[in-house]
């Protein structure tokens, strides 16, 4: 019997320990989910609350109660790993052996990285943040107010903008769109990494009115003064400052060898096989990858995941249609005012995303009801 273990209670890490353990049988292999939370989280959901338009109660579950009963749940910190001896050590002090790891921890975000960032600004990507964003904007009755990127990659790449165009909906419907200023900054000389989003995203903000500032590189922010400044020596006041903190992957992988020093994990571009550990694979936030850190990044990689796991097992080749990921990676753009677009790409092909409609806006609604359903249970 292969000692299977997978790091991470995540998308990624949910939805591969379901599908080894409907593809592998007890005899085969023994599955080992380790988590350091017993909850399961939808991350996506976090943009809604700060605006009051969804319940954070409503955005976790239990993860136990997403696994099927063949796979074992650990919960517990992971201190490090030793890839030679393939053996994992714990925070509670035990030591954990593997034949087979899938690593799935994600990225965390970091705002002390920059200074003033944790007391001066705030963000949406945990369920804290988001919280207190929501009761900042209650409070709110007018003023500037600046979104920007902390440093690059973060995860949910078009959320920054997603929570723009939200925001700028949101000042509309309690009326004090005309006494906001609102300010988009981020880092490259665009507004998005993708130029063809761009281009689509350029054209809408300018329409609601909302400033562009590209080559804006969070350097500090000063609280007491209010004012943000960039390591390009721009620098502006504000009421409110949301900035995505900069993004790391877990601690234990910092300046590991099987990854770099901000701990994403060097793979194969198509496997998703460690470069350095051949019985090591990463899915989802976690790799070096350079596509989108999203939750629909990890659900189109996990059947070439498995698939190779299986493989390795078994000892047999990879089966057919799933030796190879592409790059797939799918997401929706919120566009604010009850719309939203849909960006779909891969290696090869850039995204080209049409004019936001209503209707892709409640197939996003839709999709956050049915996820619990679907996508970690492994059902698509």
């Amino acid at each position: 019997m292969k000692r299977i273990v997978i790091l991470g209670g995540g998308t990624g890490g949910t939805m591969m320990a379901n599908m080894l353990a409907k593809k592998l049988s007890p005899h085969e292999a023994e599955i080992t989910l380790v988590s350091n939370s017993p909850r399961h989280q939808y991350q996506p959901g976090w943009l809604y609350v700060p605006f009051g338009w969804q319940e954070a109660t409503s955005l976790h579950r239990p993860l136990k109660g997403l696994l099927r009963k063949n796979v074992r749940l650990r919960i517990d910190e992971v201190t490090s790993l030793d890839h030679v001896s393939k053996t994992l050590k714990l925070a509670s002090g035990k030591a954990l052996p593997y034949d087979y790891l899938i690593i799935s921890t994600g990225s965390h975000v970091h705002p002390e990285l920059v200074p003033g960032l944790s007391e001066g600004g705030e963000h949406f990507y945990t369920e804290a943040a988001a919280l207190r964003l929501h009761e900042k904007l209650e409070d709110f009755q007018g003023g500037t107010i600046l979104v920007g990127v902390g440093g690059l990659p973060y995860k949910c790449p078009v959320a920054p903008l997603e929570f723009t165009f939200l925001l700028d909906d949101y000042l509309r419907r309690r009326g004090i769109r005309q006494k906001t200023t609102l300010r988009y900054t981020f880092p490259i000389n665009a507004c998005f990494t993708i130029p063809t989003v761009a281009t689509l995203a350029e054209r809408m903000l300018n329409e609601k009115g909302i400033e562009i500032e590209t080559f804006f590189n969070l350097e500090e922010i000063d609280l007491e003064k209010k004012i943000a400044t960039s390591l390009e020596g721009s620098s502006f006041p504000f009421d409110l400052a949301v900035f995505v903190p900069p993004h790391r992957g877990a601690e234990f992988l910092w300046g590991h060898p099987i990854a770099d020093q901000d701990g994403w994990v060097d793979v194969s571009r198509t496997t998703l096989q460690s470069k350095v550990a051949p019985d090591i694979w990463a899915i989802g936030d976690t790799t070096n990858l350079p596509i989108s850190k999203a939750g629909s990044t990890a659900h189109f990689e996990g059947p070439v995941v498995a698939a190779h796991v299986v493989a390795a097992v078994r000892g047999k080749a990879v089966e057919p249609g799933h030796a190879e990921y592409d790059g797939h990676v799918m997401c929706f753009l919120e566009a604010g005012e009850d719309k939203a677009s849909l960006l779909d790409f891969n290696y090869s092909g850039p995204p080209h995303p049409k004019e936001p409609t209503t209707l892709v806006h409640y197939e996003k609604l839709l999709f956050n009801q049915a996820y619990w359903h679907l996508v970690p249970t492994a059902l698509v």
